[in-house]
């Protein structure tokens, strides 16, 4: 059976193809953070985000984690969908996130929630959505 393939072919078995290799970061997630945990300013998971930048503004100078989140919330996200879209740990997400609105980068937009209590039409649709599933 030396040399055959499955069948008894003469034909040398093919080597399994390479996968493709993601590039990984070089840099752990405490670094671009400047080993910091907690964000300058409190906000929710599900806060929206829109950038202030305009397409024309030239990023370039900024770093590749900025440059990445202006680009994303040029259309308007949630922290969540952020940190979910750029691989990055929800932490790391929102310190950043914080750091840019103080530099008047992006604009961080909470839901407004009366003293702690939940929109109760929002808890309606989402239980509706969750019944059609």
């Amino acid at each position: 059976m030396t040399g055959q393939g499955w069948a008894g072919d003469s034909t040398p078995p093919h080597p399994a193809a390479p996968r493709p290799q993601k590039p990984s970061s070089l840099v752990r997630p405490y670094a671009v953070t400047g080993g910091r945990t907690a964000p300058r300013m409190k906000f929710a998971m599900e806060a929206l985000v829109s950038s202030v930048t305009s397409e024309y503004q030239d990023i370039s100078l900024l770093s590749p984690e900025y440059q990445a989140i202006i680009q994303l919330t040029r259309n308007v996200r949630s922290v969540a969908e952020i940190s979910a879209l750029l691989r990055q740990p929800l932490g790391v997400v929102r310190v950043l996130i914080a750091d840019m609105a103080s530099e008047g980068l992006i604009r961080v937009h909470q839901p407004a929630l009366d003293a702690g209590k939940p929109d109760l039409n929002l808890l309606e649709r989402v239980l509706s959505g969750l019944r059609r599933l």
